[in-house]
């Protein structure tokens, strides 16, 4: 079993690697992000403290969960109050979701499509932030050259390895077993990624461990914890001071309701059904101002808008659905 499923992800890597070259031979390192986006967050903050907003919990992921009428969520003619669940970050309905589909990471056409087809213009942010951040030059091939980061919820690896290519010095950590197996036999197909540090380990525990990174990395991950607040203090923790932390999510809005729900896990079953909760969304003013309570200042923030005539994403202001911060940690 174990070598079958070696062989197929070595055929998976080939692939995806060739694929991979392609998208990334030239990204563009001076998308120019306009901070107007921001101004507004600062201006709504105000209005909405994310610590009056109550928190969700789990759903039945057989039905669509619909957006909240009346301060409540329905679920066909269900509803239930949005309360906290849990102090801690992990939620262990959705570890065992993922845990279902693990084997499927490296798949670019299974359950995580989505991600590999977005992969290329999440790193294009990450690359362009990152290279301004820490003064590095982004059209050189290794620009991560000796900057430690760590990926938390890195699934099978396909954020860690491009990382670890382009020369950083990369830690992934999953609270799901089966996708630490799967990233370590993957990043072992290639010198360059095996020395990737794999762990099944959550980043409170890092924290425990007094861990600490130049950049904190956390990508599709916030909408899937018990605790978006406890789990930002945690990132923060691991960030050195003046260090980096990028998050990327889906926005809670009506439009990431037709889209990231209803259209790709109902109509063009991109996903799997249930695999996001509409109430577990946060909106970027939220993001921010919990990412500013854990002392990490979001400096850009930028849109993924797709195009179903090329196939492919691409960096907007648009911040409606799917998103991505970078912040700098305050110092202390």
């Amino acid at each position: 079993m174990a070598s079958k499923l070696l062989s197929h992800l070595r055929a998976l890597y080939n692939t995806n690697r060739h694929i991979l070259s392609r998208r990334l031979s030239n990204p563009n390192p001076n998308f120019r992000l306009q901070r107007s986006i921001l101004r507004a967050s600062e201006t709504l903050l105000h209005a909405r403290p994310y610590s009056d907003a109550p928190q969700p919990v789990p759903i039945n992921p057989s039905l669509p969960e619909k957006p909240p009428t009346n301060g409540v969520t329905t679920i066909d003619k269900k509803t239930v109050n949005r309360v906290s669940t849990s102090s801690s970050s992990l939620n262990e309905a959705e570890l065992a979701k993922f845990s279902a589909i693990a084997e499927t990471w490296w798949d670019a056409e299974g359950p995580f499509k989505p991600l590999h087809v977005m992969n290329p213009t999440r790193l294009a942010f990450i690359r362009s932030t990152l290279c301004r951040h820490f003064r590095k030059d982004p059209n050189c091939a290794r620009p991560f050259e000796g900057i430690r980061i760590v990926d938390v919820g890195c699934g099978g690896g396909i954020l860690s390895e491009p990382l670890a290519r382009m020369g950083a010095i990369v830690m992934g950590i999953d609270a799901v077993e089966k996708n630490i197996k799967i990233a370590r036999l993957h990043a072992d197909l290639d010198p360059v990624t095996s020395t990737i540090e794999y762990y099944c380990t959550t980043a409170e525990k890092l924290v425990e461990e007094q861990r600490e990174f130049d950049a904190v990395i956390s990508l599709e991950v916030i909408e899937h914890v018990a605790d978006p607040a406890e789990f930002c203090k945690s990132l923060a923790a691991l960030t050195v001071s003046s260090g980096a932390t990028v998050i990327s999510t889906i926005n809670r809005s009506m439009k990431s309701y037709a889209t990231a729900i209803i259209a790709a896990e109902y109509i063009l079953h991109w996903l799997p059904k249930g695999t996001h909760q509409w109430s577990s969304f946060l909106t970027s003013e939220e993001l921010v101002l919990i990412l500013q309570r854990a002392s990490i200042t979001v400096q850009e923030m930028a849109g993924f808008v797709y195009n179903p005539l090329t196939g492919r994403w691409t960096l907007s202001d648009d911040v409606s659905v799917n998103f991505i911060a970078f912040g700098t940690k305050n110092n202390q």
